[in-house]
């Protein structure tokens, strides 16, 4: 069954909005705050989250500001009140993918929920395989011919974008923005640091890369010849 996530410090909207995602057979869990809601993300692994930005404790944009931050790729629906258009653009920026105004419309809602349900999941693996290397996104794990890696975070969703990009160049300012994002923005040669790095960990020969490779003058591509599962 299909896991929603509601995270909603006002007690009526929190029940309208579980009560009628369960209406439509979703499988809800609820959260006041942003720290519980963030605790519940990662045992409960939610299809989708609907947030609230004014939260205690944590608040809705810095939630989803951590969650991208950890390369977590959930779904999130923004909840916003009318004349936050300001917080609403911020949390479309932090990672949010769509927003419904306060007060809403329940099927606008409904529609919402259901419209990034659908989505696909932008070519991102949870599983990867190529040579004798094994990645699995989820857990934050890579083996190498039986022997366990040693990965950053930032070397895991480089890894990821570049694998969701198979066969196709990726330039350096394009993986500036989607891997690094909205942090102390970062130099190209930062790029080629990390991919120097996964290099020496995951390919035979780093000096003659054969699945991370560059294209000179514009970035890299990972080449396929692996075995992948979807998210």
């Amino acid at each position: 069954m299909t896991k929603v996530l509601v995270i909603e410090d006002d007690p009526g909207i929190l029940r309208t909005v579980a009560d009628n995602l369960r209406f439509e057979k979703y499988n809800v869990i609820t959260a006041v705050d942003g720290e519980t809601a963030y605790v519940l993300q990662q045992q409960q692994q939610p299809d989708l989250i609907v947030l609230d930005l004014m939260l205690p404790r944590m608040s809705g944009l810095d939630l989803c500001r951590r969650l991208r931050a950890e390369d977590v790729q959930v779904p999130v629906l923004v909840l916003t009140a009318r004349g936050e258009e300001a917080d609403r653009v911020l949390g479309l920026d932090m990672g949010a993918d769509d927003y419904v105004t306060k007060p809403f419309s329940v099927p606008e809602l409904m529609a919402r929920v259901r419209a990034l349900l659908r989505r696909p999941s932008s070519g991102l693996a949870a599983t990867l395989k190529f040579g004798d290397v094994e990645v699995d996104f989820r857990r934050h794990v890579t083996v190498r011919a039986g022997r366990a890696i040693e990965m950053t975070r930032k070397e895991f969703a480089l890894l990821r974008f570049l694998a969701s990009r198979e066969d196709t160049v990726v330039t350096r300012d394009e993986l500036l923005n989607k891997v690094w994002g909205f942090e102390a923005y970062p130099v190209t040669r930062t790029v080629d640091n990390h991919i120097a790095s996964l290099r020496a960990k995951l390919e035979t020969d780093p000096a003659r890369p054969i699945y991370i490779q560059t294209v000179h003058g514009v970035g890299y591509k990972f080449v396929p010849g692996r075995e992948r599962r979807d998210a």
